[in-house]
């Protein structure tokens, strides 16, 4: 069954992030894509969101389809104008790719190539009306298409924060049909959250983010108060004899919890892709 029929129908979803590779190596993200083949309903693929040149996301995501995955590319406004945006659009839908996420893209400060020059003529909400004006069979100036696309699109929340809710709506009544939200570690905020979610009438899919380590633990905690990464979650980890594998406990613990409360994960493992199966096994899935 296809993402947008598991989605409509209500089912839980199982989504897997993996990124392109920087350069055209493709062997490591094929070998973990056939590591999780028939457990994920769909693999998302980011499109340089935090500043790196990689590969695009649509060489990533026909990839994907390759290797009989259905595929979810992630689209934003940084690095493309409106006419670049829907020709990429276009080219998505004919290539197999009926997937995708409008997504806030990181500022290029943070990248590896600082002197590019963003674009962001297309806000999120813009890009997702843009989306729709192509679904109903036309280009942003007007004229005809010539055969109109078809996709599922979602967005993203960047914080749980009530003004991020109110951001949503937005997204919503532009066209956006589901909703990706950052990581959970803590469920029952979420659960708080999911109340107030309701009003979106739209699938929410959370986020479950592989801790590598009790560094990268901190960091969260320190930088992203939001992220309620409690103490009691690090000192877990940094007792734990395997710290590696107690990530993956803490991770596929978190799909399992939120199994009877979202419609869905995304599971998000930068860079550690060969331990998706690991979390998966622990989830239960």
């Amino acid at each position: 069954m296809s993402f947008r029929k598991r989605l409509s129908a209500g089912e839980f979803v199982v989504l897997a992030e993996m990124n392109t590779p920087k350069g055209v190596n493709i062997s490591k993200m094929v070998l973990d894509s056939r590591r999780i083949k028939g457990r994920v309903d769909a693999v998302i693929i980011p499109d340089m969101d935090n500043g790196v040149m990689k590969m695009s996301a649509l060489a990533g995501g026909v990839l994907m389809q390759q290797q009989g995955m259905e595929a979810i590319i992630h689209v934003y406004g940084r690095d493309r104008n409106s006419l670049a945006l829907q020709g990429d659009l276009l080219a998505a839908h004919v290539l197999g790719i009926q997937n995708l996420i409008v997504v806030h893209s990181e500022d290029m400060a943070v990248g590896d190539h600082r002197d590019a020059q963003p674009v962001n003529e297309l806000d999120e909400p813009g890009l997702l009306a843009a989306i729709r004006t192509l679904q109903e069979g036309n280009d942003m100036a007007g004229f005809e298409l010539d055969g109109r696309p078809d996709f599922t699109t979602g967005c993203t929340l960047a914080s749980f924060k009530d003004s991020e809710l109110d951001l949503a709506e937005k997204k919503v009544a532009a066209g956006a049909g589901f909703i990706v939200t950052p990581p959970v570690f803590d469920i029952d905020t979420f659960s708080t959250f999911m109340e107030k979610a309701q009003k979106l009438n739209v699938p929410v899919i959370p986020t479950v983010f592989l801790i590598k380590s009790v560094a990268i633990a901190r960091y969260i905690a320190t930088s992203e108060p939001d992220a309620n990464l409690s103490e009691d979650l690090i000192k877990r980890i940094r007792k734990a004899s395997d710290r590696e594998m107690e990530g993956i406990k803490i991770a596929g613990e978190t799909v399992a919890a939120l199994r009877g409360m979202a419609h869905g994960v995304r599971i998000q493992t930068l860079g550690w892709e060969h331990r998706l199966g690991a979390i998966l096994d622990t989830a239960g899935l």
